[in-house]
């Protein structure tokens, strides 16, 4: 019959080390808790997730759209354009500070679709429903937020 090797205690140095770990990642919850934005995550709130929005209010939805030769409003989406919604919402700042930036992204939807028509124009657009008592009223508005025209 073999026999079962026995546990042994962990070392004081061991137990220091674990206890100074556990300790230190205490502090960083803590402090990313008070102090910390969503990119210190997961030491930081993910803020995403512990807020609601005002059940009366609008409820945004962001878009990017362009406008091809022929007049055809076109969707740009990750599948003709390789870009994801979520890069262009988190860089949404810049695209509204400096709109010519939008050209890469018809640039980036040409290449993506070349038998498609040329884009003349690329726009970030914000449809706001609007939202009572937590449920959507149907009623919507658009808001371009930053628009880019080949000259």
């Amino acid at each position: 019959m073999a026999r079962l090797s026995s546990m042994t205690e962990l070392t004081t140095t061991g137990r220091r080390a674990r206890v100074l770990a556990t300790v230190a990642g205490l502090v960083l919850l803590l402090a990313g808790t008070f102090w910390g934005q969503d990119d210190d995550f997961p030491f930081g709130p993910f803020r995403m997730y512990s807020t609601a929005p005002d059940p009366n209010g609008a409820a945004k939805d962001t878009r990017v759209e362009g406008v091809d030769v022929t007049g055809a409003v076109v969707p740009i989406t990750e599948a003709n354009s390789g870009i994801r919604r979520a890069e262009i919402e988190g860089q949404q700042s810049a695209y509204q500070a400096d709109p010519s930036r939008l050209s890469r992204v018809a640039d980036a939807y040409a290449e993506h679709t070349p038998t498609a028509p040329a884009l003349r124009e690329v726009r970030i657009v914000i449809r706001w429903h609007l939202v009572e008592h937590s449920r959507p009223t149907g009623t919507w508005t658009d808001e371009v937020i930053a628009d880019w025209v080949r000259p």
